[in-house]
């Protein structure tokens, strides 16, 4: 959920032979580029992820499986479990796996994961015990953990990972999804657009009155959406992808979506307590964006509805900080993480050279002591590298279906 801080490091994960290419476009001035043929974009290499991974882990996962964020308190979030989870499965680490599964099954979720939602928080309480500190659920973690346990079940033939996958997905569909019969007019030669089922950011707490809503664009990555359809035929999933663009198009007027958006069940959108900036939460949308193929259904739609960020990027070295989604007024600096995840977003849109440039900030942060980004290296940064480098890399991409295809699951190699 964004809730720990920035900082993106990435350190003995990118080879500077690699991507030498790059640096030749990034030693001239953007105008000097553009007058040039840029050179292919080249990827990282899988050998580079997988290192990366290793220092992650040494960094920020005990022997346990809890994944430790060392800047929030020493606290452990669904969030950072649901990723770790996913990140094993890519680097084809099924022991390592079975530790995060474990420890976030007896530590989040009373050793009830399946039927019962993991709680989003766990710390150190005001007495000093450590335990769950919010039984209060996270979807955007709740959705890559189920998204992941059904895909480690297909890919390394586990049917107790597949029906956990899938008995928890009918848990985020009975507590977090919500039936409303909200209709949006943009303006009034506009069609009426419908937004139903949807999903809430967790089962308590967004749910704000009667007929008033809260919730996250960046809780929705449309490549789980459409694995869980495929998994689960007669849930919401299709329906959640299908009006996914329309929504996104709704609540960013000016190409850059918001971290929250209130929405007033027959009526119309609002801005929420949370305010309508575009940040740490709302980056990942346009990850999750560049992450999906262009074959796959309403990957086209998302990518157009989310043009403000590119614009931005050519005409700045660093994506801002946050963006008033209603103004499109942006300020501040984001820190690396960001760049880091707009990587998979500008290599959609084809713009190599505002790519050329997050890349070059990604190498400059790179710190060699740990292999990590940024000194400290923080928590949420370095996810962001992991997702955006590990699909640039091809260590992991998606079927046009949702499917998950790793870098092992089609070559005979193993992790």
């Amino acid at each position: 959920m964004g809730r720990a801080h920035l900082g993106v490091e990435m350190g003995k994960a990118l080879n500077w032979v690699t991507v030498g290419l790059f640096c030749v476009s990034l030693l001239m001035s953007h105008s000097t580029v553009a007058k040039v043929l840029s050179p292919p974009l080249v990827p990282i290499s899988v050998a580079h992820w997988r290192s990366y991974w290793v220092d992650y882990t040494r960094a920020f996962i005990d022997d346990q499986g809890r994944v430790i964020d060392h800047h929030q308190h020493q606290d452990s979030t669904s969030e950072g479990e649901s990723y770790a989870l996913f990140f094993a499965l890519v680097a084809d680490k099924p022991g390592q796996f079975a530790k995060i599964l474990s420890w976030t099954n007896n530590n989040l979720a009373a050793g009830q994961l399946g039927t019962q939602l993991p709680g989003w928080l766990w710390g150190q309480n005001p007495s000093g015990k450590w335990t769950l500190l919010s039984q209060h659920s996270a979807a955007d973690a709740d959705l890559w953990l189920a998204y992941t346990l059904i895909q480690a079940g297909k890919l390394w033939h586990r049917p107790d990972y597949m029906h956990l996958g899938l008995e928890l997905t009918q848990t985020i569909v009975r507590e977090e999804v919500v039936m409303i019969s909200f209709s949006n007019r943009i303006n009034d030669r506009s069609i009426h657009l419908s937004f139903t089922p949807m999903l809430l950011p967790g089962y308590f707490g967004f749910h704000i009155a009667a007929k008033r809503y809260v919730f996250n664009p960046s809780y929705l990555p449309l490549p789980l959406l459409l694995g869980l359809a495929q998994a689960d035929p007669h849930g919401p999933w299709q329906q959640m992808a299908s009006q996914l663009p329309d929504f996104l198009h709704a609540v960013s007027p000016h190409g850059f979506a918001p971290d929250w958006i209130g929405l007033d069940d027959g009526r119309s959108f609002f801005v929420p307590s949370q305010g309508v900036d575009g940040s740490y939460n709302a980056i990942r949308v346009y990850l999750w964006a560049g992450m999906a193929t262009k074959e796959m259904p309403f990957g086209p739609e998302i990518l157009a509805a989310l043009s403000g960020m590119q614009k931005y990027l050519q005409q700045h070295n660093v994506p801002p900080l946050a963006v008033d989604a209603a103004t499109g007024q942006a300020r501040g600096s984001g820190p690396v993480g960001f760049s880091a995840a707009l990587l998979t977003y500008l290599s959609a849109k084809h713009d190599q050279i505002a790519f050329n440039r997050q890349l070059r900030r990604i190498q400059e942060a790179q710190i060699p002591s740990t292999g990590l980004l940024g000194e400290p290296a923080y928590y949420y940064d370095q996810n962001l590298a992991l997702f955006a480098l590990g699909n640039l890399s091809k260590s992991f991409t998606f079927e046009r279906n949702g499917d998950l295809h790793t870098w092992w699951s089609h070559s005979g190699l193993h992790g």
